[in-house]
């Protein structure tokens, strides 16, 4: 009897093979939102094809905050990048607005058709995404949108994961290696209440005002008059000790009644 040994790639090897899987593309736009995966994909796209090969592709819309585009601005300009941002038109689906299980769904197709549109413009061959192998595990419906269109995932085949891509921003000096998870404003709307933009405004002037207190990480449920605040187990203690002002504040923006989540903070709806 014997046993047959299963070969686990290293990080490093996994590093090389995502270098090459972006080479073999050879000319691509980068969808970028500035966060931790794209941010990594964008800096190798960079380092592999050079300047004049590759464009960043950043999606404006109402769900994506005013601080969320400056930083993305900030970093594709970091890394001497040419970018477009471009009106993705979501607020104008009634798909996307009625907010069902398939809302990712709408919004990424939104997102990837108009990236397609600046790749021919550029005149260049793909675009590129940022999922990794842990976005196969959870309800990613966007990813069904990515597939039809032809979008392509360097991180899933180079095999990926979260973990992997924030030690390699690490070891790559982008400060987005510890950048807390960032998704779009709408899902903080439960499926089945129509999105709006004033709902969305609501919840980002919310967001953005505890943030300004130093808790980084938060999210802000909208369920009608009442806000339902989400943080860290470890962060708690902040929003408690901040309390009053928080609640004053919110409800100054157009909330009634603020609650804290006991269970902490929760995937997304």
């Amino acid at each position: 009897m014997f046993t047959v040994g299963v070969y686990i790639m290293t990080l490093n090897e996994r590093y090389e093979t995502l270098k090459k899987h972006i080479r073999d593309l050879k000319k691509v736009v980068v969808a970028f939102s500035g966060g931790v995966d794209s941010s990594l994909l964008l800096r190798v796209s960079r380092d592999v094809l050079g300047r004049k090969n590759l464009v960043a592709f950043i999606g404006n819309f109402p769900a994506f905050p005013e601080r969320e585009l400056d930083r993305a601005k900030r970093i594709v300009e970091e890394m001497d990048c040419i970018y477009e941002i471009v009106e993705t038109g979501q607020l104008n689906d009634p798909d996307f607005l009625k907010n069902d299980s398939n809302r990712c769904y709408y919004c990424k197709r939104h997102m990837m058709k108009k990236a397609q549109i600046i790749a021919n413009a550029y005149n260049l061959d793909y675009v590129i995404e940022g999922s990794n192998t842990d976005d196969l595990n959870d309800y990613r419906p966007g990813m069904k949108a990515c597939v039809e269109l032809g979008i392509i995932s360097p991180f899933i085949k180079a095999g990926l994961n979260k973990t992997q891509i924030r030690k390699l921003s690490r070891m790559l000096s982008i400060p987005t290696y510890d950048k807390p998870s960032f998704s779009c404003l709408a899902t903080r709307i439960p499926y089945g209440t129509a999105i709006k933009q004033e709902i969305l405004k609501l919840i980002d002037v919310s967001e953005d005002y505890i943030k300004q207190l130093g808790i980084n990480d938060v999210r802000v449920r909208y369920h009608g008059t009442i806000a339902r605040i989400e943080v860290k187990e470890d962060e708690m203690l902040k929003i408690l000790e901040q309390r009053k002002q928080i609640a004053e504040a919110l409800i100054q923006y157009g909330f009634s009644h603020i609650t804290l989540d006991l269970k902490g903070y929760q995937r997304p709806f």
